[in-house]
C-alpha cells in the first residue's frame, strides 16, 4: 500500500533472488513517477514477478484480483490520514489478508501518540501483535499484527483512507 518507489521491499527480495522467485508481489502507488523508479528497480534486480499498479491505495478495488496477501505493508499511511481512516483501514485489512498474514505498518509518534490506539484496534479486528519497536531517540514506530481471526472478503467499493497532507 503506498509503495513508493518500492525500495523497502524490493532491495530486501534482490538480496534473496532464489526465494524471492517463489513469490508474486503487487505494488500500489498512485504517484506515476515512484511507480515507474519501482518499476525499474524490480527489473533490474531480475524479479519479473514484481506487479507495480499505478493506481490509487485508499481504494479496496485497488487490491481486487492481488488478494488474499500473506504480508500487506501499510507504511507512511497512518501518520497522514485521519484517526477515523486508520480506524477503518485497519478493520478492513483482514479482507487484504490471507490466512495468518502479517501486516507491517508504522506511524509517527508526535506529540500525543496514537500508537496506543492504533495497536488495540488491530487487537479488536483479529490481529495479534507480533513486534513492536518505538525508539525512544525517535518519533516514529513499527508494529507487526498476524491476522489470527478469519479473513474476510474483500469488499469492492470502498474508501480505506484519503491522505490529508
Amino acid at each position: 500500500m503506498c509503495a513508493g518507489d518500492g525500495r523497502d521491499l524490493l532491495e530486501v527480495l534482490a538480496g534473496r533472488s532464489e526465494d524471492a522467485r517463489l513469490l508474486d508481489v503487487v505494488l500500489v502507488e498512485l504517484d506515476p513517477r515512484l511507480a515507474a523508479l519501482a518499476t525499474a528497480l524490480a527489473l533490474d534486480a531480475g524479479l519479473d514477478q514484481v506487479e507495480v499498479r499505478v493506481i490509487d491505495a485508499g481504494a479496496t478495488d485497488s487490491y481486487a484480483d492481488a488478494v488474499p496477501a500473506d504480508l500487506v505493508l501499510a507504511c507512511g499511511i497512518f501518520g497522514n490520514v485521519s484517526n477515523d481512516d486508520v480506524h477503518r483501514t485497519v478493520a478492513m485489512l483482514a479482507g487484504l489478508c490471507a490466512e495468518s498474514a502479517l501486516v507491517v505498518w508504522t506511524r509517527g509518534r508526535d506529540g500525543t501518540d496514537p500508537t496506543p490506539q492504533v495497536r488495540r484496534w488491530f487487537a479488536e479486528h483479529g490481529f495479534a501483535e507480533r513486534e513492536w519497536h518505538a525508539p525512544d531517540d525517535a518519533g516514529y514506530s513499527v508494529g507487526v499484527h498476524q491476522l489470527v481471526g478469519a479473513p474476510t472478503a474483500l469488499e469492492p467499493g470502498r474508501r480505506l483512507f484519503t491522505f490529508l497532507r
